[in-house]
């Protein structure tokens, strides 16, 4: 697995996670666990749907 998210991206990708899940758990709505695909990948850095298309957010030094 290699980095393709960028630390920005990152953040704001864990922060919208935990807003799902919690908009989730406040409404009762099992659609709010859709809120832990963008903590993982957020948090690991790696999103699969980046790869078929060649995209990567992380800046080159």
């Amino acid at each position: 697995m290699q980095c393709n998210v960028g630390k920005t991206e990152r953040r704001l990708r864990v922060i919208a996670g935990i807003v799902i899940l919690g908009l989730g758990a406040y409404f009762g709505s099992w659609l709010g666990l859709i809120g832990l695909m963008p903590i993982f990948t957020g948090s690991t850095g790696w999103c699969p749907a980046y790869i078929p298309f060649g995209i990567s957010t992380v800046k080159k030094d």
